[in-house]
């Protein structure tokens, strides 16, 4: 009978010890939920867009890569078609001279940073830009611009 009752007390504070544990890991999972939370209000988020060369969506994918490898860069998107990079970061991580030299370090000029001769190499053929591309155009036709997409003939 003792043996029963050692037993059951036993158990009963074993479960009243898991139960205490429980709650004091539920209450500290909860406060740093809240502090995450808190610093992500904090952030000083900026938005920028500046041009990158570029061909293909492999350029696109190492491009945007490129980008979102810097520390405090939250949103990187390239536009093939207007050789132009929107970029999301927190500036207090970060700052826009070292996101250009990311992207230029994986083969692809900027506005700001050109990208060296050996990186450039080290892209796949469809990926080799013309380095005198235009960068950060608007998407709209030029006048000049008949629609033959980069087709001229010799008169």
């Amino acid at each position: 009978m003792r043996r029963i009752i050692m037993s059951v007390a036993m158990v009963a504070a074993i479960a009243f010890t898991a139960c205490k544990s429980e709650k004091k890991a539920e209450n500290n999972a909860t406060a740093e939920t809240e502090q995450v939370q808190s610093d992500a209000g904090e952030m000083a988020m900026a938005d920028v867009s500046f041009g990158v060369r570029g061909n293909c969506g492999m350029c696109k994918k190492t491009i945007e890569t490129a980008a979102l490898g810097v520390d405090g860069v939250d949103k990187a998107t390239w536009d093939k078609d207007k050789k132009k990079i929107d970029v999301s970061f927190d500036d207090s991580k970060t700052d826009l001279d070292v996101i250009h030299a990311a992207i230029a370090a994986s083969g692809y000029d900027t506005e700001k940073v050109n990208a060296s001769e050996e990186a450039y190499k080290e892209l796949p053929g469809c990926c080799q830009y013309d380095h005198a591309m235009e960068m950060n155009q608007s998407g709209e036709k030029k006048a000049d611009d008949h629609g033959h997409d980069g087709e001229h003939t010799m008169h």
